[in-house]
Formats: structure tokens, C-alpha cells, sequence
């Protein structure tokens, strides 16, 4: 197996598969090769159940990449109307709203309540895109994941965790 190895002043070991398919592993400064391939070969499950959720959502990034104008219409039109609406639902009022080019992450809220939208996640069923709205609405009153917050999300979408799985590769 190929795995790049990248080594800083870091005190413990870890595994990342990138965008592109490749595996890296990013290691303390003085940590051994023998040491590196004995850590990578005892993550070689979890290599090989994720390295095929990496290829498919890399797959899905250039179909989607191939579309980026007709998503960013749709994120444009769809998004700022749904959080008016889930915000007058919820009470909850974002300083701003924008549409962004982000790959890893679906939304997000600033310390000041500004909320920004991939417009990736355009490619996701209304379902999912409604979650992320209400989710990130919800860290205006909670800015964490704690059970309070999973409960005002759960108070305004009672079926938050079916939504939440459409986003997920299988």
C-alpha cells in the first residue's frame, strides 16, 4: 500500500485520505519507518473501508465541479429563501448569508452569526439542504454540537438523523 509520509513537531500519529485518493500519514518528527508501517498496517481496515468512500465522493466532486454554474444558480435561488424561512420558524436570525466554494464542509456559522452555504451542496436531495439550513441556524443559539443543540434541531425537524445520512458516501 502507498501512503505518504509527513513528519513535523507533532506529538502523536495520524491518517488522512485526501480529495484525490491519497494516503497520508502525518507523523512525530523523530517516529521511526518501522513504526509508521506498523500504525498503518493496523489501520488497514479502516484504510479499506474508507478508500473506496474517498474514490466515490472524489468521483462525485468532478461531476459536480463539471456543473459549478448551474449549482451556484441554484444555490443562489434555493438557500437564502430556505433560511427565511427556517428562520422566522426557529427565531433565529443570521447576520448575513453566503453562498461559498467550499469542498469540505456543507455550511457554517461564524462567532458573529454570519452563515455560508457550499454551493455543493446543491448536488444533495431538498431533504439534506433543508438539514444543513436548520443545522446551521441552530449554532446561532448553540454554537457546539451538544444534546441541546441536537435537540433544537430535532424540535424543528423531527427527522433530522434520516436527513443527515443523505449527506453521508455510502
Amino acid at each position: 500500500m502507498n501512503y505518504t509520509v509527513k513528519r513535523s513537531k507533532r506529538r502523536t500519529v495520524g491518517l488522512e485520505i485526501t480529495g484525490d485518493c491519497e494516503i497520508i500519514v502525518r507523523a512525530p518528527i523523530k517516529m521511526s519507518d518501522s513504526a509508521i508501517a506498523a500504525f498503518v498496517s493496523q489501520y488497514r481496515g479502516w484504510i479499506d473501508k474508507k478508500l473506496p468512500e474517498a474514490k466515490k465522493r472524489a468521483e462525485r466532486n468532478r461531476a459536480i465541479d463539471n456543473s459549478e454554474e448551474n449549482l451556484r444558480r441554484a444555490a443562489d435561488e434555493t438557500i437564502p429563501p430556505l433560511v427565511e424561512r427556517y428562520s422566522k420558524l426557529m427565531g433565529l436570525r443570521p447576520v448575513s448569508v453566503k453562498i461559498t466554494s467550499a469542498q469540505k464542509r456543507f455550511g457554517s456559522c461564524s462567532g458573529k452569526n454570519g452563515l455560508c452555504f457550499s454551493w455543493r451542496l446543491m448536488a444533495y436531495p431538498t431533504e439534506a439542504v433543508e438539514y444543513v439550513v436548520v443545522h446551521e441556524l441552530a449554532h446561532i443559539k448553540h454554537h457546539n454540537h451538544s444534546p441541546a443543540f441536537y435537540g433544537l434541531i430535532e424540535k424543528y425537524m423531527p427527522d433530522y438523523k434520516t436527513r443527515q445520512k443523505l449527506l453521508k458516501i455510502n
